[in-house]
């Protein structure tokens, strides 16, 4: 699945209609830690969360609406990281303060994966912070072990 012009826009606007809810205010930046998007495959509705579970905006992207691809999570999490890193200069300038990221989860609320950290210095758009961790924790313990 690639976006379409029409979900890129959709996914544009949602993006802007967060940063409304947190403008850059200087020094007056919210603690808030993530921001979770939900996408729920049979219906194409996105929605973002804060950390207390209270919705922040939504939207429905009409290309997802009874999408039945297997793989849907994972292709909307690329389409969400790319469109994240095109308007990395709105999401870089949200009033909340560093680091915080943006999270996909499914619509139970599962995590999908991160779509984009950011730290005062350190941006990541793709890939999982800590990806392999386990792989290195399971043979550092092994080590260990011996």
């Amino acid at each position: 699945m690639k976006a379409n012009e029409q979900t890129q826009q959709q996914i544009e606007r949602f993006i802007n209609k967060i940063a409304q809810k947190f403008p850059m205010n200087g020094e007056d930046a919210l603690m808030l830690t993530d921001i979770h998007i939900r996408v729920t495959q049979d219906s194409g509705e996105m929605l973002a969360f804060d950390d207390d579970d209270q919705e922040i905006t939504r939207c429905v992207v009409e290309q997802w609406i009874d999408n039945k691809d297997e793989n849907f999570y994972d292709r909307v999490l690329l389409i969400l990281r790319n469109q994240l890193k095109r308007h990395r200069n709105i999401v870089d300038n949200l009033g909340i303060l560093k680091p915080f990221s943006l999270v996909l989860e499914n619509d139970d609320k599962e995590n999908i994966g991160e779509l984009y950290l950011a730290d005062d210095d350190t941006i990541i758009v793709s890939g999982d912070l800590m990806e392999g961790l386990d792989k290195e924790l399971d043979d550092f313990f092994k080590d260990l072990m011996k």
